[in-house]
């Protein structure tokens, strides 16, 4: 059956996870769903499918083993600390928080299970706060790794979703790239736009725009699941928080293919959706330029322990909470006063036991693998093969023996910003002079001190503390590190049934939306921080209600 002929009940745009989720729960009350997407098959799942496939669970029987306590009341008030939701139209975003954290301590784990997910049983301690108790932070680790990564979260979907087309209630129009939304007497009523030409190109490679054709489709309702801005640079400079976060950085990576272009924002601003939040946006301090590139200016994150020095572009070492792993944005505004860039400083015996890339295609063991294969490159000798194909091949990565060619490479690499070697070295002696005891007043030696009182640190993601300067412990590894582009925090306001609303507040009749192009749901659920584990999990969270209202 042709696109054209689908007599759809429901039209969603977007065939990320989101949209996956949407289209399974819509199926579910007997409702025709017709899928579009501007980009083939090969993507379908979107941006999940590259993730690490972290998810933010509360009182699981994961942490239970590990003796971490947790609560729905604790998430809450680490979410709401991170959140300093202070916004009139913050109303409907802290609702629907309260919302996501009584489900992540609830159904969601069953859920999921029931679909056939598993996870990797060290959860995770990300965003670790490192300030006050009533602050941006998780208390507790809650960073549940899914066997499979991404492609672990998206595979039951995708199975689902093939299963509704065999059975004819679904069809997705792929190539099919939405530019308007029908509006009849002030109600969405379908969609209309251009078919493009196929693309034979791999997951993730930028495809041609070239229009074949047009389209038009009319349904009861319309979903919109389109994602965020994060590879339209321009967009993100538009609305970067230059109050709060300080001058936008000159240079940025992309942490998401450039499909992901924010443009549904502005379509369905026109077609009289509200906008918040927009000023809102999550992108990461720790980027690598990716040595081996699927996307356009393709950029990895590394998801660091606590040991690593964090030096800003003038060679100052950062003080708490700009610690690897503890405040991102707080991490972000202080970078962005000395420069575009900074630098981690670490030891080879560091990088094997701390290091990891985000991404599906970096944990090939988590991906594809087994426990066989996790514990080999885990915990075997070196880093993971790929953390150390960066440390070989990646731009950003230095290697000496000792410092000062450490600080020479550093300087070649920055000469606009060059270090210098005596004022790093005292800052480093000075930090390796709090090993001498157990006791310490720096606050990055607590810190790492205290990350190995968790098994799960202890075990695979915490070096045993030691001197940076000493050779044994070497060689020497310096990384640069970019701001790295990914989430939208904010976007079209909706209510706790996903509905969009209008800028007066009022329900914009037949339209939805889920994802990150309504922040992960009301317009914005993380407030101005997230914990990590909330994006999948918005997703997946934001498109069920979606999809049970629509």
């Amino acid at each position: 059956m042709k696109v054209d002929d689908f007599q759809a009940d429901v039209i969603i745009v977007g065939a990320g996870l989101a949209g996956m989720v949407a289209a399974h729960e819509a199926i579910l009350r007997d409702r025709r769903v017709l899928m579009v997407d501007q980009e083939g098959p090969q993507s379908l799942g979107g941006q999940a499918f590259w993730s690490l496939g972290g998810l933010f669970m509360v009182d699981t029987p994961e942490q239970r083993r590990l003796g971490i306590r947790d609560s729905a009341e604790l998430a809450l008030r680490d979410w709401t600390g991170s959140a300093q939701f202070d916004r009139p139209e913050d109303a409907n975003p802290r609702a629907y928080a309260t919302r996501f954290v009584e489900w992540a301590a609830g159904d969601m784990r069953g859920w999921l299970h029931g679909l056939g997910m598993r996870w990797f049983p060290v959860v995770g301690w990300a965003e670790r706060g490192g300030a006050m108790a009533g602050g941006h932070g998780n208390s507790v680790p809650r960073f549940h790794i899914t066997w499979g990564t991404g492609t672990g979260v998206v595979a039951p979907f995708v199975k689902l979703l093939q299963k509704h087309v065999v059975a004819g209630s679904l069809k997705i129009g792929f190539r099919h790239r939405v530019t308007g939304l029908e509006v009849t007497n002030g109600t969405v009523t379908g969609v209309s736009g251009d078919v493009l030409a196929a693309a034979a190109s791999l997951r993730g490679e930028s495809t041609n725009r070239t229009v074949e054709g047009r389209f038009q489709h009319r349904a009861e309702t319309v979903i919109l699941t389109t994602g965020g801005i994060g590879a339209n640079h321009d967009l993100v400079r538009k609305h970067w928080p230059v109050e709060r976060l300080g001058t936008p950085p000159k240079r940025m990576i992309s942490g998401v293919p450039d499909y992901v272009d924010g443009k549904m924002h502005s379509i369905a601003a026109g077609a009289g959706a509200g906008l918040i939040n927009e000023d809102r946006m999550w992108h990461y301090c720790e980027g690598v330029e990716n040595w081996n590139p699927i996307w356009p200016n393709h950029g990895i994150r590394i998801l660091p322990g606590p040991s690593s020095i964090w030096l800003d572009a003038k060679g100052d070492r950062m003080e708490a909470p700009c610690m690897p792993g503890f405040d991102t944005l707080s991490t972000l505004k202080r970078i962005l006063q000395a420069g575009d860039h900074s630098w981690f400083i670490l030891t080879q015996k560091i990088i094997e036991k701390e290091f990891a890339l985000s991404g599906s295609e970096q944990n090939p063991d988590l991906t594809d693998g087994g426990w066989r294969e996790v514990l080999k490159a885990r915990l075997g000798k070196g880093a993971t093969p790929a953390v150390e194909a960066f440390k070989d091949k990646g731009v950003d990565f230095i290697v000496a023996d000792d410092l000062p060619n450490l600080v020479a490479g550093m300087n070649r690499l920055t000469p606009d910003q060059p270090l210098d070697l005596e004022h790093l070295r005292s800052q480093i002696a000075a930090r390796d002079g709090q090993l001498d005891n157990s006791f310490s007043k720096d606050a990055q030696i607590t810190a790492i001190r205290g990350a190995r009182a968790y098994l799960g640190d202890k075990l695979i993601r915490t070096a045993k503390p030691h001197a940076i300067l000493d050779p044994k412990n070497g060689p020497l590894i310096a990384v640069r590190l970019n701001i790295l582009t990914r989430k939208s925090l904010g976007g079209i306001h909706t209510n706790l049934q996903g509905q969009v609303l209008t800028p007066e507040g009022n329900t914009l009749q037949g339209l939805y939306a889920a994802g990150e192009v309504c922040g992960f749901g009301g317009g914005g659920y993380h407030g101005y921080n997230a914990l990590e584990g909330t994006f999948l999990g918005g997703c997946l969270f934001s498109g069920r209600i979606a999809g049970q209202s629509a």
